[in-house]
């Protein structure tokens, strides 16, 4: 079942919107999964190859829960980013960019 915000998630009781998403970007391969269907849409089989064939058990799980997420849609041509996950992919860029001035700064 996907997290719902408002609900306890690892780390919050509270189940605060940036907790749940903290939860679930935490999560093994979401971040993969996401970060690969940035050139989407695929279909199960090719995003199973691009994510180094992680368990299609895995997969579906994940794909499950960022769909219940309203992350990631399933259209005839295969699974997709929905306009909410573009823009946290655009938003995950722009927190790796900061990363990077952050960690030159600490060296």
């Amino acid at each position: 079942m996907a997290k719902k915000v408002g609900s306890p998630v690892r780390g919050s009781t509270t189940g605060r919107p940036i907790m749940v998403l903290f939860d679930v970007l935490g999560q093994r391969w979401t971040m993969r999964i996401l970060w690969e269907l940035r050139d989407g849409p695929y279909t199960f089989r090719a995003l199973q190859e691009r994510c180094d064939f992680v368990s299609p058990t895995l997969l579906n799980k994940r794909l499950k829960e960022l769909r219940e997420m309203a992350l990631v849609d399933l259209t005839d041509e295969g699974f997709m980013l929905t306009r909410w996950g573009e823009e946290l992919g655009g938003t995950l860029v722009a927190l790796d960019r900061w990363s990077i001035r952050w960690a030159k700064e600490l060296a």
